[in-house]
C-alpha cells in the first residue's frame, strides 16, 4: 500500500499520531505499538526523550516497513513513514512524572484499588514485583486520590534536550520534537528553545503542546514570535504544529473526554495561528465522528482540524494482545513472530487509524 507522506496527511486533515507517552519506558510495548500503528498507517509516533525508548521505537518502525515491503501487492515503494517524534518539557508537566510509594507501608489487608485503576498495569504486588513498575508508569495520576492511606506521590522530571541533539543531525535520526509548555513558562520556553534552535533546521516538524487557559492564545503568539525570530526574515525551516491538550491522558476513561479536546481545538483554530492544529488529551473512538458532526474535518468549507493524536486510548486498545504476547514462551515480546496476535493488533490499530484515513490493514496471515 502506498501511503501519503505525513506532511500531505496534515494538509489533507488525515494526520494520525500515536503517543507512546513522554514518561512511558516499557521497551517491548513501545516497539510493538510502533509495529502495529506503523502498519496501520500512522503518520507520527511520539516517544520519550530517552535513547533506549527511541531505539525501541525505531526498531519497531523499521520492522514494520520490512513487513509491509514483503507483503505489498505491487512494486510501488512504501513511503518512509511515520515520523519519529520525541517530547520535551520546559518545566513541571504531568506528562513528565512517575508515581511512587513504599510498598512496605501498605497494609496486608488493603484492597489495593491502585492496582485495579492503573491503565498501564504499572502497579503490582507479586513475588517478583512490589509497588510501581517505573517503566510502565506514564504519570496519569489516577492512583493518587484512590489510595486509602494517601501513600502515593509523584516525582517530576525534565527531559534533557542535549541527549537527543545528536539524533537531530543523524541520517536516520528523529524527525520531530514536541515541546510541552503552558502560560507562565515563556522564559523557560526561551531557554529550552535556545538549546534546540542551532539544530532545529534539521527537523521536519516542531509541535507545541499546551493545555487551555485564559492566556492561552496570547501565549501561543508569544511562542510563535520567539521561534520565528530565530529565522527572521526567512520562513521557518520546519512545519509548525499546535497540539491542543484538552484533557491530558484521559482518552481511555470514556467517550465524553473528547469534548475537552475538541473545544480546545476549536479555540486554537479560531485564533488563526500560523501552522496546523491537532487534537490530543481525551481523544478516543468518539473524536473523529464528533469532528465530522461539527464539520471540523475535510471535506468542509470551514477551517478544519488537521489531525488527531491518540495516547492512552490507542495503547489500551492493544494492551490485552500485548499481555498475551508477554505470556508466550517462544519469542516473547516480538509481535511479528506471532501471526495471530500480529493480525489482531494491526486490525485493531487500523480500525482507529481508519477513522481518519479509511485504509485497510495489511494481511499477515
Amino acid at each position: 500500500m502506498l501511503y501519503p507522506s505525513p506532511l500531505n496527511s496534515l494538509t489533507r486533515g488525515t494526520w494520525f499520531k500515536l503517543i507512546c507517552g513522554a514518561s512511558f519506558g516499557h521497551l517491548p510495548a513501545i516497539r510493538n505499538l510502533a509495529i502495529a500503528y506503523t502498519l496501520a498507517g500512522a503518520d507520527c509516533i511520539d516517544v520519550a526523550a530517552d535513547l533506549a525508548v527511541i531505539t525501541a521505537a525505531k526498531d519497531g518502525i523499521h520492522t514494520a516497513r520490512k513487513l509491509a515491503q514483503a507483503h505489498r501487492d505491487s512494486g510501488d515503494p512504501i513511503v518512509d513513514i511515520p515520523w519519529l517524534m520525541v517530547s520535551l518539557n520546559d518545566g513541571i508537566d504531568p506528562h513528565f512524572r512517575k508515581a511512587e510509594f513504599n510498598p512496605s507501608q501498605c497494609p496486608i489487608d488493603c484492597p489495593r484499588p491502585c492496582v485495579r485503576i492503573c491503565p498501564a498495569d504499572a502497579i503490582a504486588f507479586t513475588s517478583t514485583q512490589q509497588g510501581v513498575i517505573d517503566s510502565r508508569c506514564y504519570g496519569c495520576g489516577r492512583c493518587l486520590p484512590i489510595c486509602p492511606l494517601g501513600l502515593i506521590v509523584t516525582h517530576d522530571r525534565t527531559a534533557t534536550p542535549s541527549s537527543i541533539l545528536p539524533y537531530l543531525t543523524a541520517e536516520d535520526g528523529i524527525d520531530a520534537i514536541e515541546i510541552h509548555t503552558q502560560p507562565g513558562h515563556l522564559d523557560d520556553f526561551r531557554q529550552l528553545w535556545s538549546v534546540l534552535a542551532p539544530a532545529a533546521h534539521h527537523l521536519k516538524l516542531l509541535a507545541i503542546s499546551c493545555p487551555d487557559s485564559d492566556e492561552l492564545i496570547s501565549y501561543l503568539r508569544s511562542l510563535h514570535a520567539t521561534i520565528s525570530a530565530t529565522y527572521d526574515p526567512h520562513p521557518l525551516p520546519f512545519t509548525l504544529l499546535w497540539q491542543t491538550d484538552g484533557r491530558p491522558m484521559s482518552g481511555d476513561i470514556g467517550a465524553g473526554t473528547t469534548h475537552a479536546a475538541i473545544k480546545l481545538g476549536e479555540k486554537v483554530l479560531a485564533a488563526n495561528l500560523p501552522g496546523y492544529v491537532q487534537l490530543a488529551g481525551g481523544t478516543n473512538h468518539y473524536t473523529v465522528p464528533k469532528l465530522r458532526e461539527r464539520a471540523l474535518l475535510p471535506p468542509t468549507d470551514n477551517k478544519h482540524i488537521h489531525g488527531v493524536a491518540y495516547g492512552s486510548y490507542a495503547r489500551v486498545l492493544l494492551s490485552p494482545l500485548l499481555d498475551k504476547l508477554d505470556a508466550r514462551t517462544d519469542n516473547p515480546g516480538r509481535l511479528e513472530a506471532h501471526s495471530d496476535l500480529m493480525v489482531a493488533a494491526v486490525t485493531i490499530a487500523t480500525e482507529l487509524v481508519g477513522q481518519l484515513k479509511g485504509e485497510s490493514a495489511h494481511n499477515f496471515s
